[in-house]
């Protein structure tokens, strides 16, 4: 019977099913378990063997390398782990996945768990339409797991014989004939199907399908294998091009740990697949081709011993490790890095990661708007125009910043406000707008204040010294004002006492912008204030008023009191 097109397209959807299996119950499983990966990753690298469990047990978690790393990636990015914490992850996430292979092996050939899919989806399915998001969750992971072995099982069935169709084999003939270059050739044939399809758990369950139906031997498929480390890497790369430095630098040591690793192992690979031969009571690793099925197994345990033995050699490697990427990953200053996102990256994998990237962003915006208050008080105070000019240059171009920076924050938290997710996530998803807007009115406020200056030294209107005391007196308390906010920022989960002190700070602004103003009134009604000085000097003092209630509101936004 001839293979056909549509048998090669049988195979194609096989596959896609697989994947989407795979993919279903890989994301229900990171949604249910919420912010408890999140702990995990965060807590649980206080050195490199901590390091490597979690990104191990993440991995074996989540049944996901690329997923873990994507994760490990996100984290960088928003500064939650540095590039030496994330290395163990990554090591670890390599030994993880190492689980699918066994998994498939055992449940997908031994045992035919395609049978028992379609029940599955009897408990999964009604789970979607329960309002408890976390049951709904499972219900995924459920459906996930159904479709996955479900695809296996027509994957098997799809892929050619090798008896019926021998013009096929003879092309993989080709190409398994040409000694140690097919080892070459077949690492790279590894690294493209993943690259391409994504999924190293995917490219692996080809694999294993082709070794069972006597498509290529135990070396050869071995040499995939190697080919599927190198190409998982890819997936954080991917993640990490709309990321800072320190998130770049990470998905490069995972590149190279695993074509380090690649590399010596293929410089050891005779002897290598000599020993897990004999392991399975073989002279030789050709001796597995009288028995496909234990194949899968032999091949699951050179995928378990190399990354073992990789991390156990790697893991000393560590800081050199990341000062190379360091070196091969440069950052282009803190110039180039000002006008665009630092920690919010373009992967949206679960509400948690995501929102965690955006309250950094904000931390950071909260920072660079309170900046512009130093360039209103030097504006105060600077005599030459040029140099009162180029203050005000600043002024515009860092407002500018911050109506950039609400909007691709405000964007990304309406994204992220489009994936399922939990009550707490959503709740905090409004606060952070609620913020950012907060945040954009302070830097208004702050060029607002500069063109009032500006247009003052201009039309040559000045300030009594006592008027100048007096602003600068209410600008001091407008600093503590915002250093308190960025306070409270930094914390994000704040106190009652936190609130309190930005009420404080609030209060005692509004006490001496509301004497101010009487004595305003009075000064200008007994003709000791010039009128349009006056004004201008009114405007100033509630400007800085204004300022001290958005930077309370950003206090009460952070309390859920707002």
């Amino acid at each position: 019977m001839q293979y056909s097109f549509i048998d090669f397209l049988q195979l194609l959807g096989s596959l896609a099913l697989f994947l989407y299996g795979m993919k279903l119950m890989s994301e229900g499983i990171q949604k249910a378990a919420g912010e408890g990966l999140r702990n995990i990753l965060s807590s649980m690298t206080r050195n490199r063997v901590f390091g490597v469990l979690t990104g191990f047990l993440i991995t074996f978690i989540i049944q996901s390398s690329s997923a873990t790393s994507v994760m490990t990636v996100s984290f960088v990015n928003a500064g939650l782990l540095t590039l030496m914490e994330s290395v163990g992850i990554m090591m670890g996430a390599n030994v993880g996945t190492t689980v699918t292979a066994w998994f498939i092996s055992f449940f997908g050939f031994k045992v035919s768990l395609g049978a028992i899919a379609i029940p599955l989806l009897a408990f999964g399915v009604p789970a979607l339409f329960v309002s408890n998001g976390r049951v709904k969750f499972w219900g995924e992971t459920i459906i996930g797991f159904a479709l996955l072995f479900y695809g296996l099982d027509l994957m098997k069935a799809s892929v050619p014989d090798v008896k019926a169709n021998p013009d096929i084999f003879a092309f993989v003939k080709d190409m398994v004939d040409l000694g140690y270059l097919s080892y070459i050739i077949f690492v790279v044939i590894g690294t493209i199907l993943t690259v391409v399809i994504q999924s190293s758990s995917a490219t692996m369950a080809i694999t294993l399908v082709m070794t069972a139906k006597g498509w290529i031997g135990f070396d050869i498929a071995a040499a995939m294998v190697l080919g599927e480390n190198i190409g998982t890497t890819i997936t954080a790369q991917i993640a990490a091009l709309a990321a800072n430095v320190h998130a770049k630098r990470a998905a490069m040591v995972h590149t190279m740990f695993n074509v380090f690793g690649v590399t010596w192992m293929l410089l050891v690979f005779p002897f290598f697949l000599d020993g897990i031969a004999s392991i399975f009571g073989h002279e030789s690793p050709n001796d597995f081709l009288q028995n496909p099925e234990q194949t899968t197994f032999a091949l699951a345990t050179f995928h378990t011993l190399f990354n073992l033995i990789n991390v156990v050699v790697m893991i000393n490697f560590i800081p050199q490790l990341a000062k190379l990427a360091e070196k091969l990953v440069k950052s282009k200053g803190k110039e180039d890095e000002v006008f665009k996102l630092e920690y919010i990256s373009s992967n949206l994998s679960t509400p948690e990661v995501a929102t965690l990237e955006a309250q950094n962003e904000i931390i950071r915006m909260g920072k660079y708007v309170s900046k512009m208050g130093v360039f209103v008080d030097d504006l105060m105070v600077e005599k030459e125009e040029k140099k009162r000019e180029k203050l005000m240059k600043k002024l515009i171009r860092y407002e500018e910043v911050s109506d950039r920076l609400e909007e691709e924050v405000s964007d990304f938290l309406s994204k992220v406000s489009n994936l399922e997710q939990s009550n707490s996530s959503s709740v905090k998803i409004q606060m952070m707008l609620g913020i950012v807007h907060d945040l954009e009115n302070i830097a208004d406020i702050f060029v607002s204040m500069g063109t009032i200056i500006i247009n003052k030294n201009k039309k040559k209107i000045w300030f009594t010294p006592d008027q100048r005391e007096k602003l600068n007196e209410l600008f001091g308390l407008v600093q503590k004002s915002l250093e308190i906010m960025n306070k409270n920022l930094a914390k994000w989960e704040i106190t009652e006492s936190d609130l309190e002190d930005a009420q404080i700070a609030e209060e005692e602004v509004d006490t001496m912008r509301k004497k101010l103003r009487k004595n305003y009134l009075t000064k200008i009604e007994e003709g000791k204030y010039n009128v349009r000085g006056g004004i201008l000097y009114a405007e100033l003092f509630n400007s800085f008023e204004r300022l001290a209630d958005f930077a309370e509101n950003v206090s009460k936004g952070l309390s859920g009191n707002d």
